[in-house]
């Protein structure tokens, strides 16, 4: 979920244009799980094939990232590694929200209601073993790299984007700016009209861009008081004080400083601060990833997405579309390098 910072920072509307030519880390469970509850049937029920497998993730795996690929964008999707002991709490909050929605939604079922019955499912949505072992096994084939990261997955996405290897992070949370990421792109693979949970409104879900230097300095703030401004409002990793919002979260830390000097002025504590302060700033990062794509593997990306349930002819002609698109990108750079020469 992570910290919503919208309050105080402004991201830029930005066409997938704008994109071309670059790879872009993509934070996998946080896109994977907008999947599974966007992609869903009118009663709530995720797409499934013949045997009960959910294949909600594979539909966007397979459309969305095509999309981005035949735009120019070159995605590499970055796995979670093992959570910290600090986000036990959250874990475990996640998972009562889950099953709470789980028994509203039969209920609205019941009763007829699919509107709620939809609007609840999507709060269902879990990482199963399966989901995610479909998930990568699809990226494979598709030649997409993946990344395993050994913690947090936008941490791992955040230090590769610091060291040059992609040109952005992407993800809906604002951690990855917390985490050291330049560029943090939002709405990434679910731009478009999108219905606004539990009412009938719809609204243009645009994708977004945070230059994360500009937006410190807009701020007068750098990074690490911006992580301090985080653990005063509630991180992932511990809970934040009651009363305190961005906004007022950013005046103390602009006033003050830092924690060290905010929390005796305000009379209040926050346990384990420096350890939430190092996940955020000094967590652990790997150097053992490749962010290279590969041709994808169309045989063997037909049997798989057939033995699911999905159309052998509509799997090739999207797996057509991104080696045209790949190609069609690879003669662009050569054409654009020839033209530096002269």
């Amino acid at each position: 979920m992570g910290v919503n910072l919208s309050p105080i920072v402004e991201a830029e509307e930005i066409e997938l244009e704008a994109l071309r030519g670059k790879t872009v880390a993509v934070d996998a469970y946080n896109t994977i799980f907008q999947f599974l509850s966007i992609i869903r049937q009118p009663d709530g029920k995720p797409l499934m094939d013949s045997e009960g497998n959910v294949t909600s993730h594979l539909s966007g795996l397979l459309y969305r990232t095509a999309n981005l690929i035949e735009a120019g964008v070159e995605p590499v999707f970055v796995f979670d590694g093992k959570a910290s002991d600090l986000k036990a709490e959250t874990i475990e909050g996640r998972i009562a929200r889950r099953e709470k929605a789980k028994q509203e939604y039969e209920q609205a079922l019941a009763e007829g209601d699919l509107e709620k019955a939809f609007s609840k499912a999507q709060q269902t949505s879990r990482m199963t073993p399966d989901i995610l072992e479909t998930s990568k096994e699809l990226l494979d084939l598709l030649g997409i790299p993946v990344v395993q990261a050994p913690s947090d997955g936008e941490a791992q996405a955040a230090y590769m984007c610091s060291k040059g290897s992609v040109y952005a992070a992407a993800s809906q949370d604002f951690d990855s700016i917390l985490f050291g990421a330049p560029l943090l792109i939002r709405n990434l693979t679910i731009s478009g009209r999108r219905k606004v949970p539990g009412k009938n409104v719809y609204k243009d879900v645009k994708t977004e861009m945070i230059d994360t230097k500009a937006m410190l300095e807009s701020l007068g703030i750098t990074r690490e008081q911006l992580v301090d401004v985080c653990i005063l409002i509630g991180t992932d990793f511990n809970h934040g004080i009651d009363g305190i919002g961005p906004k007022k979260g950013l005046k103390l830390i602009q006033k003050h400083g830092n924690l060290e000097a905010v929390l005796p002025a305000i009379g209040k504590e926050v346990p384990d601060y420096q350890e939430v302060r190092d996940i955020f700033l000094d967590g652990p990062r790997s150097d053992d990833y490749d962010v290279k794509a590969a041709p994808a593997r169309m045989e063997e990306t037909v049997e798989m997405m057939s033995s699911h349930g999905f159309s052998e002819e509509r799997v090739r002609n999207v797996v057509n579309k991104i080696e045209a698109a790949r190609k069609a990108e690879s003669s662009r750079r050569k054409q654009k390098s020839l033209d530096n020469w002269f």
